[in-house]
C-alpha cells in the first residue's frame, strides 16, 4: 500500500488592505463584453442584524487530547488542540432518520465561542484545514474563538468510504483525458460503473447519504452538541455550499457565517465544471506569468507543460512505487498546485524535476487523492460518492464526447480533465434528494468572498451563488489562488470585522490583489 504524505505550507503573508466598491456590484467581464449582474430578489424588507455572538451552554462534546497520530497528522501549530467524536444521523434514504454517522472533530485554539469549519470535500480533511486556518488568522480573533473543524461525513476520520479499488482508481486517472475518442470517454464511465459498483458492496445504505445535503444536517447536529443557540462558522470552497444549504434549511440557526469560495449554485454540472476549465485556464496563466517573472526553471511555462504532456503520452515516467505518470496524473497535479498561490514555486520545480525524469514532486501533488495514507484516506472515493450524489446530471456518451471535444478546444490544459469528471457521474443512479437553490431569505447577514481567479470555485460561479442569497455581503479579492482568508489581508479583515466585531463589509466590497 503506498503512503500518502500532505505537504504543509507556511502560512500565505497577509497582504494589503480593502477598499469598498459601490453598493451595485460591477459587472463580470467575459470575452463578448461586460455584463451586469441581474438584481438580487429579496423578501426581506428590513435587514436582519448579525447575531450576538453568544456562548455555549449544555455543551455536549466530550473533548480530549489528540491522538499523537492524529496529532502529528494536523499541519503545525502552536495553539492547543483537542479531539472529539459526535454522533449524527446517517438518515439514508433507505432509512430514514435512523442509523448513525460519527464524525471527527478537531478543535483548534482555547477561545470560548465555537466557529464551525468546513473544508472541500476533496481538500484537505475539515480538521486538517482548520488547524491550517488557525495559523493564517490574526491573534485577536483566535483569541475570541476556537475552530472546529470537521471531517464531513465519509471523509477523514469520519468513517471515510473506502470502497473503490486503488487500481479503478489509478485507472480512472490512466485515461489521457486530452482524447475526445469517444471509446476513451466510455472507458471512464465503464471505470465508474466498476467503482460504483464497488461502493455499493462496501458501503450498503450508507452510500446514498453520503452528500451535501446530510452534511449540512450533520452541522446543525453540532450547532446542539456544541451548546451554541446560533452556528457560527467558516466554509472553504465546496464546504462553503454546505453552510449554504444549512443557511436554507435552519435560517433561524445561522450565526456569523463566512463563506470562502462559494461553488456555481447551477443544478447542471456541465455549467459548473465548465466554469472550472475556464477558472483553471486563468489561473495557468497567471502561474505561467509568475514563472516569468521570476524567471523560473520552466522558462515558458505553457510550453513546457505542453511537451511534459506529450512525453507523458508516450512515455511516462514510472516512479519507484510504480505509479505511471501520464497526463491525466500530471495535469491534477497541475490543478491541485494551481489552488495555492504559495505553492508555485514548489509546482514549477516539480514540472521541471518531470521533464529531467524525475516524477516526486508531481506524485506527491496527486498522493493525496488516489493512495491510502497512514492517518487519512484517498480522497478520490469521498469526492466521487459525494459529488455523484449531489447532482442529477447524467449525459450520454455522445453528449460527452461533443462537451469534450469543445473544452478541449476552448480549454486546452484543463478541459479534458472536466469532462472526464463530467463523465465519472453517468453510471450512476439519479439521486432523490436534490440540492436546494439556497437564497436563506430570512437568514441574518452572511458574508461570502471570492476570489478573482481561483481554478476551482471561480469568481462567476461564485458572484452568482452570492447574487442567489437574499443577506449576502459580498467581498471579492482581486488575487490568484483557491480561497482567499490568509492570503488576502483585506478579505481576512473583512471576516475578522465581521466575525468578533458583528461588522459586515459592505456588499460590493473589492480588494486589491
Amino acid at each position: 500500500m503506498r503512503v500518502g504524505r500532505w505537504t504543509w505550507l507556511a502560512p500565505i503573508a497577509l497582504l494589503a488592505a480593502c477598499t469598498a466598491g459601490p453598493s451595485t456590484r460591477p459587472g463580470i467581464v467575459v470575452n463578448d463584453g461586460e455584463q451586469g449582474q441581474p438584481p438580487r430578489t429579496s423578501a426581506v424588507n428590513e435587514p436582519t442584524p448579525v447575531p450576538e455572538l453568544g456562548t455555549p451552554e449544555n455543551a455536549r462534546v466530550r473533548w480530549s487530547d489528540c491522538t499523537p497520530e492524529i496529532a502529528g497528522a494536523l499541519p503545525p501549530t502552536t495553539l492547543p488542540t483537542a479531539c472529539a467524536r459526535v454522533n449524527s444521523i446517517l438518515d439514508s434514504p433507505y432509512l430514514p432518520g435512523q442509523g448513525l454517522a460519527r464524525l471527527s472533530l478537531v478543535k483548534v485554539g482555547s477561545g470560548p465561542v465555537p466557529v464551525l469549519v468546513f473544508n472541500d470535500v476533496d481538500g484537505l480533511p475539515g480538521t486538517a484545514y482548520a488547524a491550517q486556518l488557525a495559523a493564517a488568522l490574526p491573534p485577536e480573533l483566535m483569541s475570541r474563538f476556537s475552530l472546529v473543524g470537521v471531517d464531513r461525513r465519509g471523509t477523514g476520520r469520519s468513517e471515510p468510504a473506502r470502497c473503490v479499488p486503488e487500481d479503478t482508481r489509478y485507472s480512472v486517472v490512466g485515461i489521457d483525458p486530452r482524447s475526445t475518442e469517444p471509446d476513451d470517454l466510455e472507458a471512464v464511465v465503464d471505470q465508474a460503473r466498476t467503482a460504483g459498483q464497488q461502493c455499493l458492496i462496501g458501503l450498503e445504505a450508507r452510500l446514498p447519504a453520503l452528500d451535501t445535503w446530510r452534511a449540512a444536517g450533520d452541522a446543525e447536529v453540532l450547532r446542539t452538541a456544541l451548546g451554541m443557540p446560533r452556528l457560527h462558522a467558516i466554509g472553504h470552497g465546496e464546504g462553503a455550499r454546505v453552510l449554504s444549504v444549512f443557511a436554507e434549511r435552519h435560517p433561524d440557526k445561522v450565526g456569523r457565517i463566512v463563506l470562502d469560495g462559494l461553488p456555481d449554485p447551477n443544478p447542471d454540472a456541465k455549467v459548473g465544471l465548465e466554469g472550472v476549465a475556464a477558472g483553471a485556464e486563468a489561473a495557468f496563466t497567471a502561474f505561467a506569468d509568475d514563472c516569468r517573472a521570476r524567471s523560473c526553471e520552466l522558462g515558458d511555462a505553457r510550453t513546457a507543460l505542453t511537451e511534459v504532456l506529450a512525453t507523458a503520452g508516450s512515455t511516462p515516467v514510472v516512479t519507484g512505487d510504480g505509479v505511471e505518470l501520464g497526463p491525466g496524473v500530471v495535469l491534477r497535479a497541475v490543478l491541485a498546485g494551481l489552488a495555492d498561490r504559495q505553492a508555485w514555486p514548489a509546482l514549477s520545480k516539480a514540472l521541471a524535476d518531470l521533464r529531467g525524469g524525475v516524477g516526486a514532486g508531481v506524485n506527491a501533488l496527486v498522493d493525496p487523492v488516489l493512495t491510502e495514507g497512514d492517518v487519512w484516506p484517498a480522497t478520490f472515493d469521498g469526492t466521487l460518492i459525494t459529488t455523484c450524489n449531489d447532482t442529477k446530471s447524467r449525459l450520454s456518451t455522445r453528449e460527452l464526447t461533443v462537451a469534450a471535444e469543445e473544452w478541449n478546444t476552448r480549454y486546452p490544459f484543463f478541459g479534458g480533465l472536466l469532462a472526464q469528471r463530467l463523465a465519472l457521474c453517468s453510471p450512476w443512479p439519479i439521486p432523490s434528494q436534490e440540492l436546494p437553490q439556497p437564497s436563506a431569505r430570512t437568514a441574518p447577514p452572511i458574508v461570502v468572498i471570492a476570489t478573482a481567479t481561483d481554478p476551482v470555485t471561480p469568481l462567476r460561479g461564485t458572484e452568482r451563488a452570492a447574487q442567489q442569497l437574499a443577506t449576502a455581503a459580498l467581498v471579492t479579492w482581486q488575487g490568484v489562488g483557491h480561497g482567499a482568508l490568509g492570503p488576502s489581508a483585506c478579505a481576512t479583515e473583512a471576516a475578522r470585522a465581521f466575525l468578533v466585531d458583528g461588522k459586515a463589509p459592505r456588499d460590493g466590497t473589492v480588494c486589491p490583489p
